[in-house]
């Protein structure tokens, strides 16, 4: 991968400088920020810094795909529930849907978004005015482009209007920096056009160190994926509908019904998705990279769901399944969504870790009268094989991306545009096969077929925070949406619509006389 990962210290080591001599005036190796953006390096260097918000890591932040979205968006949903080692109230608050304009955690998510956001703002004005190879220069353009598009996707499926910042700002004088919303419409016109832009520079695929950066057929997913978003709950434009089956033909390969050359495909061994020796693999679009143990890049995730107290592993038992009721069982969860012959099953869970120090298993059992002999499933996604004895952190990357989700996206597509025709069936049983199921067998309804596209998405793609954005865009057979439905089946009985966007941080309207609150949360 490429240096990006190390980001941080170039940025150290290039912005701060020191003075040689105390209170000198014009320190010698301070470089500003004229001076900066010269060279091919630094060009480089600037996307980096875009990436580095995907990643970053350690005991004092928390960025999207490493633990925030956990912790700030997971944990609303229906699949998962702060454990006994998440003590953060606005966590547990943000769980249970009391949360406030005031939640950390919400601040958190949007704070991290618009960083990211400015940084790629400053790549797409500097980069052009340094002079180097007008093909690198290109795919930088394109990576930022990237990068942005997916921050902003972010952004308005979390919060819906909100500022559309697309200039680097510099300004001396605060009252500048007050932006009002933009309609979330305006939004997505942003990322389409960066997105379609970027696919039309970046390469299908990079050789070694640049594995892992954005390429056009991860562009073209996404692509995919926010015309899907449209097209479904609350924005409902249909018509989007066969924009995504479109962009999704042409990432998917011949064998799957597409035009794409990416040689993307499913890996045959589910658990070589997640597996740190198989990063990076045909299956994987784009992930955020990670480093186990190694300057704050690994996956903080890991611990975090590992029972406390098992001799010679770091795990604070943060993340748990949601239990809820369903008939007689009142520890039910999304590990019983599974079949027992679901491939799936057990590598995305575990239910007992075996202790390094003195080989015995430990786990947690359930006084569950209807079920014997239960005990609790711990979610296992992110487990490194290689940090067994130090796991405070993971080398697991999260995909963002993958070629699962665009044969989903394909087959959801495909039915709502189309019915459940042939192409329909093809890709979710593509999907289905690897897993160890049987294929759906033509003769579902529409709406039959529908749900068991949720359904497989939800199981395929659980803990890897994609299930809380399904919750806000699913519907059920009339169009209507069935995000406060399936809370209240969980035991989210307090989940009302306005729950489906986050408030904006109350900070940010503190600070911002343009900002309106969103509705519901004045």
């Amino acid at each position: 991968m490429k240096s990006y990962s190390y980001i941080l210290l170039a940025m150290l080591a290039t912005g701060l400088g020191s003075c040689r001599e105390f209170l000198k005036e014009e320190p010698e190796s301070f470089l500003s920020e004229d001076q900066y953006y010269k060279t091919q390096t630094d060009a480089i260097n600037a996307v980096n810094a875009v990436y580095f918000f995907l990643n970053s890591g350690g005991s004092n932040i928390q960025t999207p795909y490493n633990t925030l979205f956990n912790t700030g968006m997971n944990m609303a949903g229906d699949d998962e529930d702060p454990g006994p080692g998440a003590t953060n109230p606005d966590v547990r608050s943000l769980s249970v849907l009391a949360h406030s304009s005031s939640n950390l955690r919400i601040y958190e998510i949007w704070q991290q978004h618009y960083a990211a956001i400015k940084k790629a703002n400053v790549a797409l004005e500097k980069i052009p005015t340094i002079n180097f190879d007008d093909a690198l220069k290109q795919r930088l353009l394109g990576e930022a482009k990237f990068l942005r598009a997916l921050y902003y996707f972010n952004l308005v499926r979390l919060y819906g209007d909100v500022p559309l910042v697309t200039e680097y700002q510099k300004f001396v004088d605060a009252g500048a920096y007050e932006i009002a919303k933009s309609p979330s419409t305006e939004v997505y016109a942003l990322v389409e056009k960066d997105l379609t832009e970027a696919a039309a520079v970046l390469p299908a695929s990079y050789g070694s160190p640049d594995v892992g950066r954005a390429t056009s057929g991860a562009a073209r997913a996404l692509l995919a994926k926010v015309y899907l978003t449209k097209a479904s709950q609350p924005l409902n434009l249909a018509t989007h509908y066969k924009d995504a089956l479109a962009r999704a033909e042409e990432v998917l390969s011949a064998a799957d019904g597409g035009t794409g050359t990416y040689g993307y495909d499913l890996n045959a061994n589910y658990a070589e998705v997640f597996l740190p020796a198989f990063k990076n693999n045909k299956e994987h679009l784009f992930s955020a990279q990670f480093k186990s143990n190694s300057l704050n890049q690994g996956n903080s995730e890991y611990p975090r769901s590992i029972l406390s107290g098992v001799p010679g592993l770091n795990g604070n038992y943060a993340h748990m399944v949601r239990f809820y009721t369903q008939g007689t069982d009142k520890f039910f969860s999304i590990y019983k969504l599974f079949r027992p012959d679901d491939k799936r099953r057990d590598v995305t869970f575990t239910r007992s870790f075996t202790s390094p120090t003195n080989g015995r298993k430990y786990a947690l059992p359930i006084a569950n009268t209807s079920v014997t002999a239960d005990s609790t499933p711990f979610w296992n996604k992110w487990r490194d094989p290689a940090s067994s004895a130090v796991t405070n952190q993971s080398a697991s990357n999260v995909p963002i991306l993958r070629y699962a989700e665009v044969l989903l996206i394909h087959a959801e597509a495909e039915n709502e545009a189309n019915g459940p025709t042939a192409k329909a069936y093809k890709s979710i049983n593509r999907v289905r096969s690897r897993a160890g199921l049987p294929a759906l067998t033509p003769g579902l309804s529409k709406d039959q077929f529908r749900d068991s596209v949720y359904l497989d998405r939800r199981l395929e793609l659980t803990y890897e925070y994609q299930r809380w954005f399904d919750l806000i865009r699913l519907k059920d057979a009339t169009g209507k949406s069935t995000f406060v439905t399936n809370l209240h089946k969980v035991g989210k009985t307090n989940a009302a619509d306005k729950h489906r966007l986050y408030p904006l941080p109350q900070s940010e309207i503190d600070n911002n006389k343009l900002l309106v609150q969103n509705s519901g949360w004045e």
